[in-house]
């Protein structure tokens, strides 16, 4: 059995369908974070889909200084805290330092390391120590082999609650490619997640700004589902162009329900996933 099942308030983890990983980018404000949760919730409890509501407290890696970064630290994480109170769901935040850990530990029930620091020694092992699941986003400068060894600085520590997202491989300079050879390699170390929405990034334009192409993020999670991934993750917004952060890489939270459903026809057609039998 999964790691995956230990995820704290999981619902329909019977269902054996995909887990999935969505929700805004980044904490923008009071409101907007609990109508995307609800809607989100909503949702997956009609599909039976085991759902994690995603979305950072602070965004410490932007492209320019004046971009968003967030609401205050801990004025985002008792957000997400309450969310995960008033849906009974799990919660996934970005966490950057070693002091982040135990401090965002608080308030959520699964620490991720972004792509960019996911060789950071000290801050793998902090967050393992806080005994909290670790989702481990893949760089996109590392091959899908050298993630065993991030996995295991987690594991080492005595904590098997640990799982790899994909989000793509840099291309050139301003482009991402999702390389599917190497899924079977990561899913022998740890459940894998494909993230959806970074993996269509087009990072650092020239105005300073990441773009995306949101146009295609029913291809790419398409195209996980029938490969057996363990897990989808959608950044979703009501009005993406209005997003603070990422906006124009995210899902249209109203075109999510018929992706998904769309998603759990092909899961059912192929069949090729273990269902968190790892």
């Amino acid at each position: 059995m999964s790691v995956l099942t230990q995820i704290p308030r999981l619902k329909h983890i019977n269902s054996r369908h995909f887990l999935l990983l969505a929700g805004p980018c980044v904490i923008e404000d009071d409101q907007t974070p609990f109508e995307i949760a609800g809607e989100i919730n909503r949702i997956c409890e009609v599909l039976q889909i085991p759902f994690v509501f995603k979305a950072s407290y602070r965004k410490a890696n932007r492209s320019r200084r004046d971009s968003f970064t967030g609401i205050g630290d801990e004025t985002a994480l008792r957000i997400l805290a309450e969310i995960a109170d008033r849906y009974q769901i799990p919660v996934i935040t970005d966490i950057h330092s070693e002091d982040e850990a135990k401090f965002a530990a608080d308030f959520v029930d699964i620490l991720q390391i972004p792509a960019f620091l996911c060789r950071q020694t000290s801050l793998l092992e902090a967050a393992a120590l806080t005994e909290k699941f670790v989702n481990i986003k893949k760089g996109q400068f590392l091959s899908p082999e050298a993630m065993k060894f991030a996995v295991d600085k987690v594991k080492a520590l005595g904590n098997e609650r640990v799982m790899i997202t994909e989000r793509g491989t840099s291309f050139g300079y301003q482009d991402l490619v999702v390389d599917f050879r190497g899924f079977p390699v990561m899913r022998s170390f740890a459940p894998l997640i494909l993230d959806c929405t970074h993996s269509l990034q087009r990072p650092n334009q020239s105005e300073g700004v990441t773009g995306g192409q949101p146009e295609l993020i029913g291809t790419i999670a398409r195209a996980g589902v029938a490969a057996g991934l363990d897990g989808l993750f959608i950044e979703t917004h009501p009005t993406p162009a209005k997003a603070l952060s990422d906006g124009a890489n995210m899902l249209p939270l109203d075109q999510l329900s018929s992706l998904l459903t769309n998603l759990l026809a092909i899961e059912s057609a192929t069949s090729s996933r273990d269902s968190y039998d790892l």
